[in-house]
């Protein structure tokens, strides 16, 4: 006889009360229940339930035995669906979210061939530069930039992602380079979607409030506006790291460069990530790895 046997039946029983209602929901028959639960108590040794005419309920020992039991469930059927997912096929709606910038020129094209690969889906990108709420939009996967902010999600690390503070030879001719965060007041900063820059310095990360004669919350936009001259910004790698190898920008107090950050892939909490969320966000991280910006 198997060790499992019985514990099954002796679940359903303990979480419905009954016999007739733990048959009915395995699809036996009450006398298969009746006597997978007398042989359990047997090989234990000890009685799992107190019997009366109308209902059954668990003794101190079944109580115990009960939570052992329904762990054993769900480590069971995870066990077996995760060997199940191996082969799945990713099919039907997946929701995601990702900045608009980035979703354009990173994540889409990504997707775009993983949809290629797997008809079967269906995808809805939602591009915005809000942070929306995963659980209360009903997203699947959302992709992040820098630090993360809700606990309630898993993450899944993607890429790396450092910020550059950077400016072009020819700011630097006329201006001169800052060499310390005490001179970047007396300078011109490209600001985006923040007026404060993260900075590191004796081991801490610090902000620091910056001004400047031009605003825009897009990140191309910030450097176009450097490239030509116009002042300081602080953009990420994926931005600067062509124009740094080319001389067009030129990175400044890199002994202040903030401790690196990452791209993410956030999903709720779950205790098994469907077959379609998991290869897609493998297939990102591959993707990501792959590309000249993060070898």
């Amino acid at each position: 006889m198997s060790r499992w046997s019985g514990l099954d039946e002796f679940v359903a029983v303990a979480e419905l009360g009954h016999f007739s209602g733990a048959a009915n929901k395995l699809g036996v028959s009450s006398s298969h229940v009746s006597r997978q639960i007398a042989r359990l108590e047997d090989r234990l040794q000890t009685r799992l339930f107190y019997r009366s005419t109308r209902r059954v309920t668990l003794t101190e020992a079944g109580q115990t035995f009960l939570q052992h039991c329904q762990h054993l469930q769900d480590a069971r059927d995870e066990a077996l669906q995760a060997v199940t997912d191996l082969s799945s096929e990713p099919k039907g709606l997946l929701r995601m979210t990702c900045s608009v910038a980035y979703g354009e020129e990173f994540i889409m094209p990504l997707v775009n061939d993983f949809l290629q690969q797997h008809p079967r889906l269906r995808i809805e990108m939602s591009l915005t530069n809000q942070t929306l709420d995963l659980l209360h939009g009903q997203f699947d996967l959302a992709i992040r930039l820098g630090r993360l902010q809700d606990s309630r999600l898993v993450a899944t690390r993607l890429a790396p992602r450092s910020m550059y503070l950077c400016a072009s030879p020819m700011y630097l001719e006329h201006h001169g380079a800052p060499h310390s965060l005490s001179e970047l007041p007396r300078h011109n900063c490209l600001i985006g979607s923040s007026d404060t820059w993260t900075f590191l310095e004796s081991g801490r990360e610090i902000p620091v409030r910056i001004t400047g004669n031009w605003r825009c919350n897009s990140g191309r936009t910030v450097l176009d506006a450097a490239l030509r001259g116009f002042g300081l910004c602080q953009l990420p790698d994926y931005y600067v790291q062509e124009h740094l190898r080319s001389g067009a920008l030129r990175s400044l107090l890199t002994q202040h460069q903030p401790p690196h950050t990452a791209v993410w892939a956030l999903y709720p909490q779950q205790r098994h990530l469907s077959p379609k969320v998991r290869k897609l966000v493998d297939h990102l991280k591959d993707g990501l790895g792959a590309r000249a910006e993060y070898l």
